[in-house]
């Protein structure tokens, strides 16, 4: 009798086991987007963003290197990857943000971090009541070439 219960507890949890491996993979958030997985994508040092002031309405250009802190009015961003498809592909460059907000004598508020395209800057934006910010291309140097290969 004690068997048998034994028995039917493991069968149930070999049948549970899949499921829990699958819903595993599925929360881990990849390295690289599925959106790029699909094509070679090339690894740039220079990410070129644009952000918009919405009090002046001004819209700035910017370029931030991988890996370095820019400031953009109260905000900090800092580009942790930028990638670009080379030119035999569907254009496309994607770059990994993070963006806080630094006010004066108040402590940083993390407001972004994710993954923008550059062909699609409504996909996952920037959502802040004075600023935008979007990708526009990754470069191989700062002020120079946007070539898909280095």
């Amino acid at each position: 009798m004690q068997t048998d219960s034994v028995l039917r507890i493991l069968r149930r949890g070999v049948m549970i086991l899949p499921l829990l491996l699958a819903a595993a993979a599925v929360a881990q958030v990849p390295d690289i987007p599925p959106h790029l997985q699909q094509y070679p994508s090339t690894p740039m040092p220079v990410a070129v963003l644009q952000g918009l002031d919405k009090i002046t309405a001004r819209i700035y250009t910017f370029e931030a290197p991988v890996d370095q802190t820019i400031g953009f009015g109260t905000l900090k961003v800092t580009v942790k990857a930028c990638r670009k498809r080379p030119p035999e592909y569907p254009p496309e460059s994607t770059a990994y943000l993070e963006i806080v907000e630094q006010r004066p004598e108040q402590q940083p508020n993390a407001l972004f971090q994710g993954w923008m395209f550059a062909s699609s800057p409504g996909l996952n934006p920037l959502e802040h009541a004075v600023y935008d910010v979007w990708l526009i291309d990754c470069r191989t140097s700062a002020g120079g070439a946007s070539g898909g290969k280095q």
